[in-house]
């Protein structure tokens, strides 16, 4: 909103400095910058009143030393995540972006979704919480809506620049007069360490005309957003390790929609340049600003817990971005750390049921799952599991990033 104010007033009053609002880092700067503090200021507010409204954790023993310490904990903190979000975006993004809309409306959609979850497991004093057919029914939901969107809208493009051998930063804001180019529907995507590293989703299926690439594209949407979502939930078990990971991850590919949103860096780097994906930086930076500011109650030992309602929302829009910028097959290595949780819980279950019809007892192959429960488990103090969690999501990350150049 703030965006059209001030273009309007440099247009019409000259007004001094509107003209800042013209600059996606300005702008990206604004928001980041604005979704901490609101989650910092607001955030003791929030805490308040769920405590005053008895919104606590319902903690089930698990043998875990000092987990009993957290039961009654406020949970639910993602509502100060999402308003941390949303309100830095609509302030700062231009709202008819196709990219910003589709995240609004993840963002928005799976936080609901959690928030039931929550409220189920609060209020109605139903530990299980929202059943889990209705999670993958949301789930799919807003992936039909992203996969649909993505492959059918007019807005969302590749745009191949034919001319200019040097671009320069004035012809990304005049790039209509000084380059010839050609906008193209395209199912490609990026493929990490590859030197023609390119994928087209319709080479899963050649046999199919490719008129029917949009059922599988969709398809491949459904899982990411559903596997990336439930991979946040269940990393979300020790105070910090949701948030801080994922804000690792955010400005990760924060940097890839900045790189795939100018013509200038995407030619240098030989990556897909994808025009208007720029703007999805602003809504990054948020994400990154409000995970941050999170961190200030949620980091050990924790004053408020996220619950479905953050965790939910922060994983689906970790995948709509990846999807947004053509790395979602980069997920395993940027989401490596959710990747390892989720594989950690399938490899504990499938080895029981299978050791259990076998032998007749069930064996496991870590002392509990998800795998930050095993360290605890060995006498790892929470907060240095945390941390040593980071530490493993900056390697993937500058892992990540180095496939820019790395083919």
């Amino acid at each position: 909103m703030l965006y059209y104010l001030f273009t309007y007033l440099d247009k019409n009053f000259n007004l001094p400095g509107a003209g800042l609002f013209q600059y996606i880092s300005f702008r990206a700067g604004v928001a980041a910058v604005l979704s901490l503090l609101i989650t910092i200021m607001y955030g003791s507010k929030l805490i308040s009143f769920l405590r005053k409204k008895q919104v606590g954790e319902d903690i089930r023993d698990l043998g875990l030393e000092g987990q009993l310490k957290k039961k009654g904990t406020p949970t639910m903190g993602g509502l100060i995540i999402i308003a941390a979000i949303l309100i830095p975006t609509l302030l700062m993004a231009k709202l008819d972006n196709v990219y910003v809309i589709l995240l609004i409306a993840t963002t928005v959609w799976l936080g609901f979704i959690g928030f039931l979850d929550d409220y189920i497991k609060v209020f109605k004093k139903n530990k299980e919480g929202l059943a889990g057919r209705f999670k993958i029914v949301g789930q799919i939901t807003i992936g039909l809506v992203v996969g649909l969107t993505l492959y059918f809208s007019e807005h969302v493009v590749v745009r191949q620049v034919t001319s200019a051998k040097t671009v320069s930063a004035q012809v990304v804001k005049e790039e209509e007069e000084l380059l010839n180019y050609k906008d193209i529907k395209s199912t490609k995507t990026t493929v990490p360490f590859f030197k023609n590293n390119e994928f087209d989703y319709h080479q899963l299926t050649p046999w199919l005309s490719e008129n029917a690439t949009w059922m599988i594209y969709t398809l491949m949407v459904i899982l990411i957003i559903t596997a990336v979502s439930n991979g946040a939930n269940i990393t979300d078990g020790i105070d910090g390790l949701a948030a801080g990971t994922s804000g690792i991850i955010g400005l990760t590919l924060a940097i890839f929609a900045y790189l795939s949103g100018r013509v200038d860096f995407s030619q240098y780097l030989h990556i897909m340049y994808i025009p208007n994906l720029s703007e999805l930086v602003i809504f990054c930076t948020a994400f990154v600003g409000a995970c941050l500011g999170f961190l200030w109650y949620n980091a050990y030992p924790a004053q408020v817990f996220m619950g479905d309602t953050g965790s939910l929302a922060l994983g689906g829009v970790i995948a709509v971005i990846a999807l947004a910028v053509r790395k979602e097959l980069m997920i395993p290595a940027v989401c490596g750390i959710f990747l390892i949780e989720n594989l950690s819980v399938i490899a504990q279950v499938s080895y029981f049921k299978y050791t259990k019809k076998k032998y007749g007892e069930g064996k496991r192959i870590l002392l509990m799952s998800p795998l930050h429960h095993h360290f605890q488990k060995k006498n790892i103090h929470e907060a240095k599991i945390v941390t040593r969690f980071w530490i493993v999501g900056i390697l993937l990350a500058i892992v990540s990033l180095a496939t820019l150049k790395v083919r």
